[in-house]
């Protein structure tokens, strides 16, 4: 399966749609395995790994306007669940969800890498 059907499968599962930039990011992680940024602790979570991260979290039951899309040990990285034209990324303090607010972190995956790029 290819990786654009692999993650079509996932917005129809999840019943969320993934914004352009981040779509064109996740299709470059083969399955199973994270996106590390360099000597930051930063992850992002492939297509397989995105259901089972956010159950772990309970995202959803939490906060179900966002989706858990990598982490930095306990500041967990999202995106908006309920707007796929908001390439915004999100942090927020893992054990904090649904209790504090969404932080706006950059405006697209893409700011967040480029910032972190050695």
């Amino acid at each position: 399966m290819t990786p654009q059907n692999e993650i079509k499968n996932l917005e129809k599962t999840i019943a969320i749609q993934f914004p352009n930039l981040y779509v064109s990011f996740l299709e470059k992680i083969p399955q199973g395995e994270v996106y590390d940024i360099t000597n930051t602790g930063i992850c992002f979570y492939s297509c397989s790994d995105l259901i089972e991260r956010n159950t772990t979290y309970e995202i959803r039951e939490y906060d179900s306007d966002y989706f858990m899309i990598g982490q930095d040990g306990d500041k967990g990285y999202f995106i908006n669940a309920k707007d796929p034209t908001d390439e915004t990324i999100y942090s927020n303090d893992l054990g904090a969800i649904g209790s504090l607010a969404m932080e706006k972190e950059f405006g697209s995956i893409f700011e967040l890498v480029e910032k972190y790029k050695c």
